[in-house]
């Protein structure tokens, strides 16, 4: 008889399982996060929802990425019991990486912008993270990259670039199993408008758009998607000119969102429209959120607020009824020092005015008047 060849490995499966175990028991502990209706004339019949991930154990959108990236690379067998994992992140997604991998007694590394906000950085390393810096934003996958490699090569239990902005749009389930999709439909449900008109969310690594994208097709909704980009950003440009490989030379305000390059993530089959918003408009409007809920906003819900209002705007405008949906990525807590600190704003050449006002005149009037629109 041919002898099989194994690699069967009785306790690495072992720890495998618990590995898994403690994952899935983190969601287990966490009830879905919650969608507020924000505060719009009720005469209107259109609805704005807030989906709030900023209440996550990590504080925003990326806790639901980070869990999912991880449970992928436990299964594919690329982390193991004392590897290094390493993530190229501008921040949120680094802080929830750090949560998991202290969950799970392993070693963590974020390849970061040297700009980013000290209140991520400062939560990454409460999470047992350490924190490598780069001057240019588009350095940091490469950084990533050779520090696994350095690792494999020099401990034997490795490294893993986990890699984020190529692995985001698989990681996750589309079709269900509590996704963010399937929250808020689920959510919406006994809502005057139960099927939204449009969700919009930033681009990031595309992972949310592709998540939503593919689960209103399958389950057969009229929901458009709207991805929103900030000024500075590649996936706008990409997705008009039908190039994967659009970069940008600028660097990005809006922390998260705002990428040198179209990622591998993202998916612009599944994106309906795309919006280039303003970075003076993204402040605007987070700091509006903050002041008209009570829910302190980042910049990239700044970004798809505004994104949502004009989209609300134009089915006003049509005579549409309806619902819109968009996300609370993460508190405004983490960018004290930038989007709500007058003097950065002020450095940043950012004229804020104009838009608080557009903002506040609509839902004041009902007109849709944005600076240059």
């Amino acid at each position: 008889m041919p002898r099989l060849v194994s690699h069967h490995d009785p306790h690495h499966r072992r720890w495998l399982a618990e590995a898994v175990r403690r994952v899935e028991a983190d969601a287990n502990r966490s009830a879905d996060t919650h969608l507020h209706q924000f505060p719009l004339p009720v005469a209107w019949d259109v609805d704005l929802y807030l989906k709030d991930e900023s209440v996550h154990p990590t504080g925003s959108l990326k806790h639901r990425l980070a869990r999912s990236l991880f449970l992928y690379a436990l299964v594919n067998g690329w982390v193991r019991e004392g590897t290094t994992v390493i993530e190229a992140s501008s921040g949120s997604t680094a802080v929830s990486e750090a949560y998991f991998a202290r969950l799970l007694g392993l070693p963590f590394v974020a390849v970061m912008p040297r700009s980013t906000s000290p209140e991520k950085v400062a939560l990454i390393e409460f999470h047992g993270g350490r924190c490598h810096f780069v001057d240019e934003p588009g350095a940091v996958y490469d950084e990533a990259r050779r520090l696994a490699t350095d690792l494999d090569t020099a401990t034997a239990a490795g490294g893993h670039y986990m890699d984020q902005f190529t692995y985001a749009e698989r990681a996750t389930d589309w079709r269900g199993n509590n996704n963010i999709a399937d929250s808020i439909f689920s959510q919406l449900e006994l809502e005057r408008h139960p099927v939204p008109a449009w969700v919009v969310v930033g681009a990031g690594t595309g992972g949310t758009s592709a998540t939503i994208g593919r689960y209103v097709r399958y389950r057969r909704h009229d929901t458009q998607v709207l991805v929103t980009d900030p000024e500075g950003s590649a996936f706008a440009g990409g997705y008009a000119a039908g190039d994967a490989s659009h970069t940008v030379a600028t660097r990005s305000r809006i922390e998260g969102i705002g990428r040198p390059r179209v990622e591998p993530s993202f998916v612009p089959g599944v994106v309906d429209a795309m919006l280039t918003v303003p970075d003076a408009a993204s402040v605007a409007a987070a700091r509006w959120c903050t002041r008209v809920t009570g829910r302190a906003a980042g910049g990239s819900t700044g970004t798809a607020l505004w994104g949502a209002v004009t989209v609300l705007a134009q089915m006003r405008a049509e005579g549409r009824a309806g619902s819109v949906v968009t996300l609370l990525c993460d508190g405004g807590e983490r960018y004290a020092a930038t989007y709500y600190d007058d003097d950065w704003v002020a450095a940043q050449g950012l004229d804020i005015a104009p838009y608080t006002a557009a903002l506040e005149a609509f839902v004041a009037t009902g007109t849709w008047q944005p600076p240059g629109g």
